[in-house]
C-alpha cells in the first residue's frame, strides 16, 4: 500500500480507503444523531469518538502523519500545532466569558 521509495503518490487505493473510512464514520455519526436510540451523554461520548477517530483517519490518509522516514518531527509538530490551537481556542472563550462577567454585571439573573 505504501511505496517507501515514492511515498503515497504512487497509488490511488490510500486515498480511496481514506474516502470510504470517512464516509463510512460520517453515515455512522448521522445516524446515531438522528435515530435518537440513545440518552444525551451516551450520545455526546459516542459522536466525539467518531469524530475523534475520524480525525485519526484523516491524518493518517490526507496528511500522511506518521508514515514517513522520519516520523518524530512531523509527530511533535502537529503535537505543538494542537496546543496551540487549544490555548487560542481556550484563551478566546475565556476572555468573552471574562469580558461578558465584567462588562455586564446587572443583566445576570
Amino acid at each position: 500500500m505504501i511505496d517507501r521509495h515514492h511515498g503515497w503518490n504512487a497509488s490511488t487505493k490510500p486515498v480511496i480507503l481514506g474516502f470510504v473510512f470517512s464516509l463510512v464514520l460520517t453515515l455512522a455519526a448521522f445516524r446515531v444523531v438522528t435515530h435518537f436510540h440513545l440518552n444525551e451523554m451516551i450520545l455526546l461520548v459516542t459522536v466525539l469518538a467518531l469524530a475523534s477517530l475520524q480525525a485519526v483517519v484523516q491524518l493518517i490518509f490526507y496528511l500522511h502523519l506518521g508514515l514517513e522516514e522520519s516520523p518524530r518531527w512531523n509527530m511533535m509538530m502537529f503535537v505543538f500545532m494542537a496546543l496551540i490551537i487549544f490555548v487560542l481556542i481556550a484563551g478566546s472563550i475565556w476572555i468573552m466569558k471574562n469580558i461578558d462577567y465584567n462588562l455586564m454585571p446587572g443583566m445576570k439573573s
